[in-house]
This record gives structure tokens, C-alpha cells and sequence, in this order.
């Protein structure tokens, strides 16, 4: 269906007529424009045209006559015709400017979904492992959660909501369901706070042709080359004794906002094979970001002796060979200069710290539709930010009233690197969750076999990103499953269980979608290509509890900026809140195979 608007005649200028396609907000509406002179003349009859509509506009018409109101455009500007009191009222239709007929030129959404909008948040202030699980601790507590400590006993109520973290840089919430009893299944997601990122060495203080640099350390599979000159900073968690806190140690996050490092590429005229052989840095030689010059670094903090100065190594005075200084400091003064003002403390009461190297560039919502999520990490805090926002939305607010198990996230540390360790999902944190959720709320006699009776009723939902279908590089993609940014969830599925995945747990998570008419899609690796793993493999068989692999689909994963879809996100936390609201009920209604 076609709406066609007619501008009243202008005299010594043909009249204007525009033809906008009725579609919904979320497809290309095309604007249409006969105008065949310039822009100077557009601009002198969009000011008779605004001053007749408005002479012959009644009092009952005047909100018409606002249609054709472009004063907000400066002078110069294309004409701006805006559509009052229609569904097209949040969008842009500013044209482009041509000289030639019919030029064509797309509505823009002038605002993306608030779930979105959310995650950008979320992201910016998750910089590293440790920001994402304060961050999520943050928004656990406002919605009411209530803090726990593994150290304590717990004490545990039905229609409880608890949190706790391990190594402030992993986290598990749950929700306890009021008519819960012995035996009930935990309903699961899973996912992670780590990303690939460089690290900073223990011992990270490089001098080498006259500047200050930083060793790192890789962590994780990185595009490498994509952190090549960007504006790089810090964050992560520091170790102080602070001397008002008489001598105790405390665990301190830290985020250097401003740009203090860079690691720049060698100029093409030095390295004249790169476009023939590609851009192959050495992550030991080349990696090493620049903090400062040597002069402007002692210049701006105490000096440590004259041979650091010089950038030479500190020689015995007895042979002359090169020996360890053992007051030579591990870091830059520098940099603790520049953490210390962060922290409002003195560079000697830093103890130590987990620093990693950071993009300072923010999180924003792009694209020309305003359809994109631009950012670091989404891999996989996207994952994260959804589970979340599940486990407060489900219910209808959060509500346990008609719970019959408990609803947890589990957001783990460390799959970037294989998840063996004690904050990440190869380690105890889940199992001790559970196990111990059961006992606080079960007492002194459990009963025979309640942990694997609790483990048999029990669903997880391993959540990490998926491969979307790159345009550029389609062959990369099984015809047939090649996921794509808009559709829904991606259902990851492997013969050789790199993912947990069955044809029962794919069923059971698709059949809680289509409760609330959620898309969903597959994917399976090519033959011919390798295939990465997930902690859903490594949850399924140490705990036994029934699995699937799922994600959203986003393209450059792993680099220093990655990208998916604005509606991907919001599709997903709708996934996952429909997972709490009703999987219990669907899962009744299969059969015990192996009964």
C-alpha cells in the first residue's frame, strides 16, 4: 500500500510530491522526491509552502501544519519532511541531495530497542572480567538479590533471590522458586565474563629505543592485528595496602579512562612485502605497547639510578657482567603513577595487580539503521548481559509465586583459555552452587540420591556467541546453516560434541521460544573446517545435567571491535526469559527416555 501526500502548489515551482511506502519501522521505507531544481530553490519554497499551510491550517488542523515545519534544519541543509501522529513518527526522513529525479533515500530509526541500549551501558563499564561481575553484582543487589559469601553458612529461604562471586571475577545467581521441593530441577544459563585481550607481564617494565613500553602476555585466541594502532589503556583489579587501613590488603577494581598506550605498525615503507605476504606480528617482538618516551616518562616520576636511565642493564662491579638489580622496579613508575591517581593512593602501597590492556574506544549503537551493537567483548558479555536480564525479567518481574524449581546464571571467568580453573566452569563454582543450594534448602535428611535426582531434572543452556554468515567471506558457511543477524537465536549442534547439543535439548529450548513466537535458527560447522568448544561440554559431563549450545549470531569475533544486531540482543533476552518461564512446564510433558 502506497500513501501519497500532495504539498499545496507553490507559485513559480512545481509542486512537490512525495510517496513513502507503508511498511513497518524496522523495514527500508523508501522516500520518494520529484524535485528537479536546487537545493537554494527547495529552501525559499519550503518557506512559502510553510506560511500557506499555515495561513489556511484551523485551529483543529494546526498539528498538520507542523508536518511541514523544517525549522530545526540550518541553512544549507536537505529538506526534512516529518510525518506528525503516524507510526513513522520516530523515524528520520531527511533526504539526500541530488539533482537528478526520483532519488531514493531510507527512513532511520531515530532511537534502537532499550535492551540494546542496556547492553552498551553494560558493556562500557565491563572493561575487563572483574568490571563485568561488578557490574552484574551491581544489578543484582538493585533488583534485590542478596549478596552471599562462600566462606559462611548459607541460610536459605524458598522465593529467595542470592548471588555470590569467586575471585570477583565470576558470578552465580539463582532464584529460588516458592513452590519448590526436594528434587526439583535447576533451571541454568551459562556463560562468561573473559574475552581475548594482551595482559600485562608480572614483570612489565620494557625500555628499548629510547621509549617506555609495557610486556604483555596474550590471553586467549585474539585477532592480534586488530589492536594495532588504537587508543589503548588499563583495567583490571589492583592489590594495595593502604596505610589508613592499617596494613590491610584490600582487592580494588581500577580503569584508566584515558588513553595512555598504543601499540603502532611499522610504516609500509619499512615493510614493503606486507601487502603481498599480510600482516604477520610476532606477539612477543611486536606487541609491546608504547607508554611514554624514556625523557618524558623520568621526567614526569621519581628516577631509579642512573643505569635505568640509560635503558642498559645493571652490571656487578666486580666483573663487570650483567646482574638483576633487585631495587630495579617490575612496572614503569609511571604507570603506578597513573594508577595510583586513579585510585587516590600512594604508587608504594600498590601490592600488585591483574592489569589488562584495554580499548578505550566506547560501545555504541551504529549502523545506518541504528541495527548494530559496535564493541569489545561482546563474546561473550552480550551472552552474559541477556542472562541477567532474564533472571530479573521472568515471572513477570521476577516472581517466584508459581516457580516449582530454581532459575540460576552461572557467569564464569576463563573460557577464553580452555575454563580450567576456580572461577571458571571447568572448576567447582557450579557444582558447589547447586549442591549446596540443595542442602541449605532440603536440611539435615535429604534423602537418597538427591543430587542426582536434582542433576536428571536439571537443563542448562550454554550461551556464547555464534558465527553470523559474513557476506564477504561466504563460503566460510554450510549452505544450509548459516545464521543470520535478526533471526533469532543460533542452536549450535556438533557430531563430534564440541558442543552439547542434542536433538532433545535442541527441542526443549526451541519449544520455549515458540511459547512466546521466537525465532530461532542452526548451525553446524563445515566438514573441512575446525570447530571451537564452548562450557557447555565441559558442564555436561562433569555434572550430568542435560545441555544446549546456543548464541548470537556476530561477526569479527575475537577482535578489538566486534559486532551484532541491536534486535539479536533483545530476541535473546526474550529467549531466555521465556526459558525460565517455561521450561518446567514443557519439559513435563516429554517422556523419560530412559525410563
Amino acid at each position: 500500500m502506497w500513501v501519497r501526500v500532495t504539498l499545496p502548489l507553490i507559485p513559480g515551482h512545481p509542486s512537490a510530491m512525495f510517496a513513502m511506502g507503508a511498511m513497518s519501522i524496522r523495514s527500508n521505507v523508501l522516500l520518494r522526491r520529484s524535485f528537479t531544481s536546487g537545493s537554494g530553490t527547495l529552501r525559499r519554497a519550503g518557506v512559502v509552502r510553510r506560511a500557506a499551510v499555515a495561513s489556511a491550517a484551523t485551529p483543529k488542523q494546526s498539528h498538520y501544519a507542523s508536518a511541514y515545519d523544517c525549522e530545526c534544519c540550518p541553512p544549507g541543509s536537505p529538506f526534512l519532511f516529518r510525518l506528525p501522529n503516524t507510526r513513522f513518527a520516530g523515524l528520520s526522513t531527511r533526504s539526500v541531495s541530488s539533482g537528478g529525479p526520483a532519488v531514493l533515500a531510507s527512513t532511520v530509526p531515530t532511537s534502537s530497542n532499550t535492551v540494546a541500549e542496556e547492553l552498551v551501558d553494560y558493556l562500557n563499564k565491563s572493561w575487563t572480567s572483574f568490571h563485568a561481575t561488578a557490574e552484574s553484582a551491581r544489578m543484582l543487589s538493585e533488583a534485590g538479590f542478596v549478596r552471599l559469601s562462600e566462606r559462611d553458612e548459607w541460610d536459605l529461604q524458598k522465593g529467595g533471590r542470592y548471588f555470590f562471586t569467586r575471585n570477583m571475577s565470576s558470578i552465580v545467581a539463582f532464584a529460588v522458586g516458592e513452590k519448590y521441593t526436594p528434587g526439583n530441577g535447576f533451571n541454568i544459563i551459562g556463560a562468561h565474563t573473559d574475552s581475548p585481550c594482551p595482559k600485562l607481564k608480572p614483570v612489565s617494565a620494557v625500555t628499548k629505543g629510547g621509549f617506555l613500553q609495557v610486556g604483555v602476555q596474550t590471553y586467549g585466541g585474539g585477532l592480534w592485528h586488530t589492536w594495532f594502532d588504537r587508543d589503548l589503556s588499563v583495567a583490571g583489579r589492583v592489590l594495595l595496602r593502604r596505610g589508613r587501613n592499617d596494613g590491610r590488603t584490600s582487592h580494588e577494581l581500577v580503569r584508566v579512562a584515558r588513553p595512555i598506550l598504543r601499540i603502532p605498525t611499522l610504516a609500509i615503507h619499512l615493510d614493503r612485502t606486507i601487502g603481498t605476504d599480510g600482516f604477520k606480528p610476532n606477539t612477543e617482538t611486536h606487541l609491546a605497547p608504547l607508554l611514554s618516551t624514556a625523557i618524558k616518562g623520568e621526567l614526569n616520576t621519581e628516577t631509579v639510578g642512573k643505569e635505568e636511565k640509560d635503558g642498559k642493564e645493571p652490571t656487578d662491579s666486580k666483573d663487570g657482567k650483567a646482574s638483576k638489580d633487585k631495587n630495579k622496579p617490575n612496572h614503569h613508575p609511571l604507570l603506578l603513577a597513573v594508577l595510583a591517581e586513579e585510585l587516590d593512593c600512594d604508587p608504594h602501597e600498590i601490592v600488585d595487580f591483574e592489569l589488562e590492556v584495554c580499548d578505550t574506544q566506547p560501545s555504541v549503537i551504529g549502523g545506518a539503521a541504528r541495527e548494530f551493537i559496535y564493541s569489545g567483548r561482546l563474546d561473550n558479555l552480550a551472552s552474559s548481559f541477556c542472562a541477567l536480564r532474564a533472571i530479573l525479567d521472568a515471572g513477570g518481574g521476577g516472581s517466584l509465586r508459581e516457580e516449582t524449581g530454581v532459575r540460576m546464571v552461572a557467569l564464569f571467568d576463563n573460557e577464553e583459555v580452555g575454563s580450567d580453573s576456580t572461577a571458571g566452569a571447568g572448576g567447582t563454582v557450579l557444582a558447589d552452587a547447586v549442591h549446596r543450594t540443595v542442602q541449605a534448602l532440603c536440611g539435615a535428611s535429604p534423602g537418597e540420591g538427591l543430587a542426582q535426582r536434582t542433576a536428571r531434572n536439571s537443563f542448562l543452556v550454554s550461551a556464547d556467541m555464534a558465527h553470523a554468515l559474513h557476506p564477504n567471506y561466504m563460503d566460510k558457511h554450510e549452505a544450509n546453516h548459516a545464521p543470520a543477524m535478526h533471526k533469532g537465536v543460533v542452536v549450535k549442534h556438533n557430531a563430534n560434541q564440541r558442543y552439547a547439543t542434542t536433538s532433545v535439548t535442541a527441542t526443549l529450548f526451541r519449544e520455549c521460544a515458540a511459547v512466546e513466537n521466537i525465532p530461532t535458527q542452526d548451525f553446524v560447522v563445515r566438514n573441512d573446517m575446525g570447530c571451537g568448544s564452548t562450557i557447555g561440554p565441559i558442564l555436561s559431563t562433569n555434572l550430568g545435567i542435560r545441555t544446549v549450545d546456543v548464541g548470537v549470531p556476530q561477526l569479527s569475533m575475537h577482535s578489538i571491535r566486534e559486532m551484532c544486531g541491536t534486535e539479536d540482543i533483545e530476541i535473546c533476552a526474550k529467549h531466555f526469559t521465556a526459558f525460565f518461564d517455561h521450561f518446567a512446564k514443557i519439559d513435563a510433558q516429554f517422556d523419560d527416555a530412559d525410563a
